[in-house]
Protein backbone atom coordinates (compact mmCIF):
# COMPACT_ATOMS: atom_id res chain seq x y z
CA UNK A 1 0.00 0.00 0.00
CA UNK A 2 2.91 2.27 0.63
CA UNK A 3 4.35 1.59 -2.49
CA UNK A 4 1.55 2.65 -4.12
CA UNK A 5 1.57 5.56 -2.14
CA UNK A 6 4.94 6.50 -3.34
CA UNK A 7 4.16 5.64 -6.88
CA UNK A 8 1.01 8.25 -6.91
CA UNK A 9 3.46 11.26 -5.32
CA UNK A 10 6.01 10.55 -8.00
CA UNK A 11 3.43 10.43 -10.86
CA UNK A 12 1.32 14.08 -9.56
CA UNK A 13 3.95 15.85 -8.23
CA UNK A 14 2.93 19.72 -7.02
CA UNK A 15 -0.72 17.98 -7.20
CA UNK A 16 -2.32 21.14 -6.60
CA UNK A 17 -0.67 23.13 -9.36
CA UNK A 18 -1.20 20.31 -11.69
CA UNK A 19 -4.47 19.64 -11.27
CA UNK A 20 -5.64 23.42 -11.45
CA UNK A 21 -3.58 23.70 -14.63
CA UNK A 22 -5.49 20.78 -15.98
CA UNK A 23 -8.23 21.87 -15.00
CA UNK A 24 -8.24 25.30 -16.97
CA UNK A 25 -6.02 23.79 -20.27
CA UNK A 26 -9.59 21.46 -20.08
CA UNK A 27 -11.50 24.70 -19.73
CA UNK A 28 -9.58 26.15 -22.69
CA UNK A 29 -9.87 22.77 -24.71
CA UNK A 30 -14.15 22.66 -23.88
CA UNK A 31 -14.35 26.50 -25.15
CA UNK A 32 -12.04 26.40 -27.70
CA UNK A 33 -13.38 23.13 -29.68
CA UNK A 34 -17.11 24.35 -28.98
CA UNK A 35 -16.28 27.82 -31.06
CA UNK A 36 -13.32 27.45 -32.89
CA UNK A 37 -14.42 25.34 -35.71
CA UNK A 38 -17.73 26.81 -36.34
CA UNK A 39 -15.97 30.80 -36.33
CA UNK A 40 -14.14 29.56 -39.27
CA UNK A 41 -17.72 28.12 -41.08
CA UNK A 42 -19.11 31.43 -39.17
CA UNK A 43 -17.03 33.53 -41.92
CA UNK A 44 -16.92 31.39 -44.67
CA UNK A 45 -20.77 31.45 -45.03
CA UNK A 46 -20.65 35.25 -44.69
CA UNK A 47 -17.93 35.84 -47.51
CA UNK A 48 -17.81 32.38 -49.30
CA UNK A 49 -13.90 33.08 -50.07
CA UNK A 50 -10.99 31.10 -49.12
CA UNK A 51 -8.65 33.74 -49.02
CA UNK A 52 -11.03 35.32 -46.52
CA UNK A 53 -10.35 32.54 -44.20
CA UNK A 54 -7.09 32.21 -44.92
CA UNK A 55 -5.99 36.12 -43.73
CA UNK A 56 -8.37 35.31 -40.61
CA UNK A 57 -6.10 32.39 -39.73
CA UNK A 58 -2.71 34.10 -41.66
CA UNK A 59 -3.42 37.08 -38.66
CA UNK A 60 -3.85 34.53 -35.65
CA UNK A 61 -0.66 33.04 -36.82
CA UNK A 62 1.01 36.49 -37.37
CA UNK A 63 0.59 37.31 -34.05
CA UNK A 64 0.52 34.49 -31.84
CA UNK A 65 4.08 34.55 -31.85
CA UNK A 66 4.82 38.15 -31.52
CA UNK A 67 3.03 37.82 -28.54
CA UNK A 68 4.56 35.38 -27.41
CA UNK A 69 7.86 37.03 -27.17
CA UNK A 70 6.15 39.91 -25.22
CA UNK A 71 4.58 37.79 -23.08
CA UNK A 72 7.89 35.96 -22.45
CA UNK A 73 9.73 39.37 -21.52
CA UNK A 74 6.75 40.10 -19.00
CA UNK A 75 7.13 36.14 -17.50
CA UNK A 76 10.64 37.66 -16.47
CA UNK A 77 9.21 40.21 -14.41
CA UNK A 78 5.87 39.49 -13.11
CA UNK A 79 3.93 36.41 -12.35
CA UNK A 80 3.44 33.43 -14.88
CA UNK A 81 -0.16 33.51 -13.31
CA UNK A 82 -1.13 36.95 -14.69
CA UNK A 83 0.21 35.93 -17.92
CA UNK A 84 -2.08 32.93 -18.39
CA UNK A 85 -4.86 35.00 -17.12
CA UNK A 86 -4.17 38.21 -19.27
CA UNK A 87 -3.98 35.82 -22.08
CA UNK A 88 -7.61 34.34 -21.37
CA UNK A 89 -8.99 37.31 -20.99
CA UNK A 90 -8.15 38.22 -24.65
CA UNK A 91 -9.61 34.97 -25.60
CA UNK A 92 -12.30 36.57 -23.91
CA UNK A 93 -12.29 39.48 -25.93
CA UNK A 94 -12.48 37.37 -29.06
CA UNK A 95 -15.49 35.85 -28.85
CA UNK A 96 -17.44 39.21 -27.31
CA UNK A 97 -16.07 40.79 -30.38
CA UNK A 98 -17.48 38.45 -32.75
CA UNK A 99 -21.00 38.76 -31.08
CA UNK A 100 -20.56 42.53 -31.61
CA UNK A 101 -19.35 42.13 -35.10
CA UNK A 102 -22.33 39.37 -35.89
CA UNK A 103 -23.19 39.34 -39.96
CA UNK A 104 -20.19 41.81 -40.60
CA UNK A 105 -17.41 39.62 -39.02
CA UNK A 106 -15.87 38.46 -42.33
CA UNK A 107 -15.25 42.29 -43.18
CA UNK A 108 -12.75 42.34 -40.30
CA UNK A 109 -11.04 38.93 -40.84
CA UNK A 110 -7.24 40.59 -39.63
CA UNK A 111 -8.90 42.40 -36.22
CA UNK A 112 -10.87 39.11 -35.02
CA UNK A 113 -7.16 36.64 -36.39
CA UNK A 114 -5.16 39.55 -34.35
CA UNK A 115 -7.33 39.37 -30.92
CA UNK A 116 -7.20 35.69 -30.76
CA UNK A 117 -3.78 35.29 -31.87
CA UNK A 118 -2.39 37.89 -29.13
CA UNK A 119 -4.93 35.53 -26.54
CA UNK A 120 -2.86 32.28 -27.85
CA UNK A 121 0.32 33.87 -27.63
CA UNK A 122 -0.11 34.82 -23.92
CA UNK A 123 -1.77 31.51 -23.13
CA UNK A 124 0.32 29.16 -24.34
CA UNK A 125 3.66 31.41 -23.27
CA UNK A 126 2.51 30.68 -19.78
CA UNK A 127 0.85 26.87 -19.87
CA UNK A 128 3.80 25.80 -21.77
CA UNK A 129 5.94 27.64 -18.66
CA UNK A 130 3.80 26.27 -15.99
CA UNK A 131 4.03 22.68 -17.39
CA UNK A 132 7.53 22.71 -17.56
CA UNK A 133 7.78 23.50 -14.06
CA UNK A 134 5.25 21.16 -12.77
CA UNK A 135 6.50 18.13 -14.63
CA UNK A 136 9.53 15.86 -15.05
CA UNK A 137 10.96 13.90 -17.72
CA UNK A 138 9.34 10.71 -15.91
CA UNK A 139 5.88 12.22 -15.62
CA UNK A 140 5.58 14.22 -18.90
CA UNK A 141 4.25 11.42 -21.06
CA UNK A 142 1.27 10.99 -18.06
CA UNK A 143 0.53 15.27 -18.03
CA UNK A 144 0.58 15.19 -21.87
CA UNK A 145 -1.58 12.07 -21.72
CA UNK A 146 -3.75 13.59 -19.68
CA UNK A 147 -4.15 16.62 -20.89
CA UNK A 148 -4.71 15.22 -24.35
CA UNK A 149 -7.62 13.04 -22.90
CA UNK A 150 -8.85 16.29 -21.48
CA UNK A 151 -8.65 17.88 -25.02
CA UNK A 152 -10.16 15.10 -26.55
CA UNK A 153 -13.21 15.10 -24.26
CA UNK A 154 -13.37 18.59 -25.51
CA UNK A 155 -13.38 17.93 -28.80
CA UNK A 156 -16.46 15.34 -28.38
CA UNK A 157 -18.75 17.24 -26.40
CA UNK A 158 -18.16 21.01 -28.16
CA UNK A 159 -18.33 20.40 -31.55
CA UNK A 160 -21.02 18.20 -31.53
CA UNK A 161 -23.10 20.51 -29.10
CA UNK A 162 -22.45 23.44 -30.44
CA UNK A 163 -23.47 21.67 -34.15
CA UNK A 164 -26.88 20.66 -32.88
CA UNK A 165 -27.48 23.95 -30.96
CA UNK A 166 -26.84 25.94 -34.30
CA UNK A 167 -29.26 23.46 -36.27
CA UNK A 168 -31.83 23.37 -33.94
CA UNK A 169 -31.99 27.56 -33.50
CA UNK A 170 -31.83 30.56 -36.70
CA UNK A 171 -28.57 30.51 -37.39
CA UNK A 172 -27.15 33.69 -35.90
CA UNK A 173 -28.82 33.02 -32.42
CA UNK A 174 -27.21 29.23 -32.38
CA UNK A 175 -23.75 31.21 -33.78
CA UNK A 176 -24.40 33.60 -30.98
CA UNK A 177 -24.99 31.00 -28.36
CA UNK A 178 -22.29 28.97 -28.64
CA UNK A 179 -19.96 32.07 -28.80
CA UNK A 180 -21.62 33.21 -25.63
CA UNK A 181 -20.55 29.60 -23.80
CA UNK A 182 -16.98 29.64 -24.66
CA UNK A 183 -16.68 33.09 -23.17
CA UNK A 184 -18.39 31.98 -19.84
CA UNK A 185 -15.71 29.10 -19.97
CA UNK A 186 -12.87 31.33 -20.36
CA UNK A 187 -14.32 33.04 -17.57
CA UNK A 188 -14.03 30.19 -15.38
CA UNK A 189 -10.52 29.40 -16.33
CA UNK A 190 -9.54 32.88 -15.12
CA UNK A 191 -11.25 32.34 -11.66
CA UNK A 192 -9.02 29.35 -10.98
CA UNK A 193 -5.73 31.15 -12.50
CA UNK A 194 -5.96 32.67 -9.60
CA UNK A 195 -5.52 29.53 -6.96
CA UNK A 196 -2.17 29.27 -8.74
CA UNK A 197 0.79 29.34 -6.57
CA UNK A 198 2.78 32.44 -7.94
CA UNK A 199 5.70 32.23 -9.99
CA UNK A 200 7.83 34.25 -10.79
CA UNK A 201 11.05 34.68 -12.48
CA UNK A 202 14.23 36.23 -12.35
CA UNK A 203 16.86 37.09 -14.42
CA UNK A 204 17.06 39.15 -17.63
CA UNK A 205 15.58 38.01 -21.01
CA UNK A 206 17.98 36.47 -23.06
CA UNK A 207 16.68 36.10 -26.53
CA UNK A 208 19.58 35.44 -28.87
CA UNK A 209 21.43 33.64 -26.63
CA UNK A 210 19.02 30.58 -27.28
CA UNK A 211 18.81 31.28 -30.93
CA UNK A 212 22.88 30.79 -31.22
CA UNK A 213 22.12 27.29 -28.80
CA UNK A 214 20.99 26.02 -32.38
CA UNK A 215 24.48 26.25 -33.85
CA UNK A 216 25.97 24.14 -31.01
CA UNK A 217 23.19 21.57 -29.06
CA UNK A 218 22.43 19.38 -32.05
CA UNK A 219 19.44 18.13 -30.66
CA UNK A 220 17.68 21.78 -30.14
CA UNK A 221 18.49 22.50 -34.13
CA UNK A 222 16.83 19.14 -35.23
CA UNK A 223 13.18 19.43 -32.59
CA UNK A 224 13.84 23.04 -34.01
CA UNK A 225 13.28 22.18 -37.78
CA UNK A 226 10.96 19.23 -36.61
CA UNK A 227 8.64 21.86 -35.42
CA UNK A 228 8.36 23.85 -38.64
CA UNK A 229 6.93 20.77 -40.44
CA UNK A 230 5.07 20.22 -37.75
CA UNK A 231 3.53 23.68 -38.24
CA UNK A 232 3.26 23.55 -41.95
CA UNK A 233 0.74 20.63 -41.66
CA UNK A 234 -1.42 22.71 -38.83
CA UNK A 235 -1.26 26.21 -40.59
CA UNK A 236 -3.68 24.53 -43.65
CA UNK A 237 -5.55 21.61 -42.27
CA UNK A 238 -6.50 23.68 -39.07
CA UNK A 239 -9.56 25.38 -41.23
CA UNK A 240 -9.29 23.07 -44.32
CA UNK A 241 -11.20 20.79 -42.90
CA UNK A 242 -13.73 22.72 -41.10
CA UNK A 243 -14.58 23.99 -44.18
CA UNK A 244 -14.45 20.83 -46.80
CA UNK A 245 -16.53 18.54 -44.82
CA UNK A 246 -19.09 21.82 -44.42
CA UNK A 247 -18.71 21.93 -47.81
CA UNK A 248 -19.58 18.53 -48.14
CA UNK A 249 -22.29 17.73 -46.07
CA UNK A 250 -23.72 21.61 -45.41
CA UNK A 251 -24.29 20.94 -42.28
CA UNK A 252 -22.87 22.16 -38.90
CA UNK A 253 -24.35 19.25 -37.35
CA UNK A 254 -22.57 17.09 -39.65
CA UNK A 255 -19.54 18.91 -38.64
CA UNK A 256 -20.07 18.52 -35.11
CA UNK A 257 -20.04 14.67 -35.64
CA UNK A 258 -17.36 14.56 -37.80
CA UNK A 259 -15.25 16.05 -35.00
CA UNK A 260 -17.16 13.71 -32.43
CA UNK A 261 -15.55 11.20 -34.16
CA UNK A 262 -11.92 12.70 -34.39
CA UNK A 263 -12.20 13.37 -30.81
CA UNK A 264 -13.55 10.09 -29.64
CA UNK A 265 -10.64 8.51 -30.85
CA UNK A 266 -8.00 10.40 -29.70
CA UNK A 267 -9.47 10.43 -26.30
CA UNK A 268 -9.26 6.33 -26.52
CA UNK A 269 -5.87 6.86 -28.42
CA UNK A 270 -4.22 9.78 -25.87
CA UNK A 271 -5.31 7.12 -22.89
CA UNK A 272 -3.99 3.93 -24.63
CA UNK A 273 -0.17 5.97 -25.48
CA UNK A 274 -0.56 7.34 -21.33
CA UNK A 275 -0.96 3.83 -20.48
CA UNK A 276 1.17 1.76 -22.90
CA UNK A 277 4.09 4.70 -24.23
CA UNK A 278 7.90 3.60 -22.86
CA UNK A 279 10.37 6.59 -23.14
CA UNK A 280 12.49 4.03 -24.93
CA UNK A 281 10.02 4.28 -28.05
CA UNK A 282 9.04 7.37 -28.48
CA UNK A 283 10.49 7.83 -31.85
CA UNK A 284 8.95 5.02 -32.95
CA UNK A 285 5.55 6.20 -31.91
CA UNK A 286 6.26 9.21 -33.84
CA UNK A 287 7.23 7.62 -37.15
CA UNK A 288 4.01 5.76 -36.71
CA UNK A 289 2.34 8.44 -35.93
CA UNK A 290 3.29 10.43 -39.12
CA UNK A 291 2.66 7.60 -41.50
CA UNK A 292 -0.52 7.42 -40.25
CA UNK A 293 -1.17 11.29 -39.98
CA UNK A 294 -0.39 10.95 -43.94
CA UNK A 295 -2.59 7.98 -45.39
CA UNK A 296 -5.23 10.20 -43.27
CA UNK A 297 -4.26 12.64 -46.11
CA UNK A 298 -5.34 10.58 -48.66
CA UNK A 299 -8.48 9.45 -47.50
CA UNK A 300 -9.32 13.20 -46.99
CA UNK A 301 -8.35 14.24 -50.50
CA UNK A 302 -10.05 11.24 -52.77
CA UNK A 303 -12.90 10.93 -50.19
CA UNK A 304 -16.46 10.48 -51.98
CA UNK A 305 -19.06 11.14 -49.38
CA UNK A 306 -19.07 11.98 -45.61
CA UNK A 307 -18.44 8.29 -44.76
CA UNK A 308 -15.22 8.22 -46.12
CA UNK A 309 -14.59 11.76 -44.19
CA UNK A 310 -15.31 9.84 -41.15
CA UNK A 311 -13.15 7.15 -41.74
CA UNK A 312 -10.41 9.99 -42.03
CA UNK A 313 -11.34 11.09 -38.81
CA UNK A 314 -10.66 7.80 -37.36
CA UNK A 315 -7.49 7.67 -38.70
CA UNK A 316 -6.11 11.04 -37.18
CA UNK A 317 -8.06 10.92 -33.99
CA UNK A 318 -5.56 7.88 -33.31
CA UNK A 319 -2.53 9.25 -35.34
CA UNK A 320 -2.20 12.44 -33.40
CA UNK A 321 -2.13 11.23 -29.68
CA UNK A 322 0.60 8.72 -31.30
CA UNK A 323 2.76 11.24 -32.47
CA UNK A 324 1.84 14.63 -30.13
CA UNK A 325 2.53 12.82 -26.54
CA UNK A 326 6.06 11.71 -27.84
CA UNK A 327 7.00 14.52 -29.39
CA UNK A 328 5.96 16.87 -26.70
CA UNK A 329 7.32 15.18 -24.02
CA UNK A 330 10.84 14.92 -26.38
CA UNK A 331 10.68 18.38 -26.98
CA UNK A 332 10.34 19.16 -23.50
CA UNK A 333 12.98 16.91 -22.41
CA UNK A 334 15.47 18.50 -25.04
CA UNK A 335 15.18 21.60 -23.68
CA UNK A 336 15.41 20.30 -19.62
CA UNK A 337 19.32 19.28 -20.84
CA UNK A 338 19.78 22.46 -23.09
CA UNK A 339 22.59 25.01 -21.78
CA UNK A 340 21.10 27.21 -18.92
CA UNK A 341 17.80 25.80 -19.56
CA UNK A 342 16.97 26.62 -15.55
CA UNK A 343 17.21 30.65 -16.37
CA UNK A 344 16.10 30.36 -19.11
CA UNK A 345 13.55 27.70 -20.06
CA UNK A 346 10.79 31.06 -20.86
CA UNK A 347 13.51 31.79 -23.92
CA UNK A 348 13.72 28.14 -25.42
CA UNK A 349 9.68 27.68 -24.92
CA UNK A 350 9.39 30.88 -27.31
CA UNK A 351 12.03 30.34 -29.82
CA UNK A 352 10.22 26.34 -30.46
CA UNK A 353 7.04 28.27 -30.79
CA UNK A 354 8.13 30.79 -33.19
CA UNK A 355 9.55 27.80 -35.40
CA UNK A 356 6.06 26.18 -35.42
CA UNK A 357 4.38 29.30 -36.31
CA UNK A 358 7.03 30.05 -38.84
CA UNK A 359 5.63 26.48 -40.18
CA UNK A 360 2.02 27.78 -39.90
CA UNK A 361 2.76 31.28 -41.87
CA UNK A 362 4.56 30.02 -44.40
CA UNK A 363 1.59 27.04 -45.18
CA UNK A 364 -1.37 29.65 -45.20
CA UNK A 365 1.27 32.48 -47.38
CA UNK A 366 1.65 29.49 -49.57
CA UNK A 367 -1.85 28.72 -50.12
CA UNK A 368 -3.28 32.34 -50.34
CA UNK A 369 -0.63 32.88 -53.54
CA UNK A 370 -1.23 29.59 -55.04
CA UNK A 371 -5.12 30.07 -54.79
CA UNK A 372 -5.16 33.29 -55.64
CA UNK A 373 -3.13 32.29 -59.39
CA UNK A 374 -4.70 28.45 -59.87
CA UNK A 375 -8.38 27.35 -59.56
CA UNK A 376 -8.82 26.32 -55.97
CA UNK A 377 -10.43 23.27 -57.24
CA UNK A 378 -7.02 22.06 -58.61
CA UNK A 379 -4.94 23.86 -56.27
CA UNK A 380 -6.16 22.95 -52.64
CA UNK A 381 -5.78 18.99 -53.24
CA UNK A 382 -2.22 19.45 -54.89
CA UNK A 383 -1.43 21.97 -51.26
CA UNK A 384 -3.05 19.24 -49.28
CA UNK A 385 -1.22 16.02 -50.49
CA UNK A 386 2.20 18.12 -50.48
CA UNK A 387 2.30 20.00 -47.03
CA UNK A 388 0.05 17.70 -45.21
CA UNK A 389 3.81 15.71 -45.28
CA UNK A 390 4.40 17.79 -41.93
CA UNK A 391 4.34 15.69 -39.39
CA UNK A 392 6.08 12.83 -41.52
CA UNK A 393 9.16 15.02 -42.78
CA UNK A 394 9.26 15.94 -38.82
CA UNK A 395 10.32 12.45 -37.95
CA UNK A 396 13.60 12.96 -40.57
CA UNK A 397 14.92 15.74 -37.72
CA UNK A 398 13.28 13.70 -34.95
CA UNK A 399 15.00 10.59 -35.24
CA UNK A 400 18.56 12.35 -35.36
CA UNK A 401 18.12 13.58 -32.00
CA UNK A 402 20.40 11.94 -29.29
CA UNK A 403 17.63 9.21 -27.54
CA UNK A 404 19.93 9.53 -24.39
CA UNK A 405 18.58 12.96 -23.51
CA UNK A 406 15.27 10.74 -22.45
CA UNK A 407 16.12 7.46 -21.92
CA UNK A 408 19.30 8.29 -19.48
CA UNK A 409 21.07 5.08 -21.25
Amino acid sequence: MSEMVKRSKKTMPNSKDLKLLLTIGGLYALATFLSNTFVNIFLWKQSGNYIDIAIYNLFVYILQPISFVIAGKFAKKVDRTIIIRTGVIFLSIFYVTVLLAGDNASRFPYVLGAILGIGYGFYWLAFNVLTFEVTEPETRDFFNGILGTLQSLGGMIGPFSAGYIITRLDNFQGYSLIFFISFFLFLIAVICSFFLKKRKATGKFFFKHVVFERKTNQNWRNILYAHIFQGLREGLFIFMVAIWVYIATNSEFALGGFNLTVSLCSFIGYFMVTKFLKVEHRKHAILLGGVLLYIGVGLFVFQTGYWMLLVYGVVVGFAYPIFNVPFISLTYDIIGKAKGARDFRIEYIIIRELFVNFGRVSAIVIFIISVSLVDPKIMIPILLLTIGGGNLFAYYFVQKTDSSIYTGK
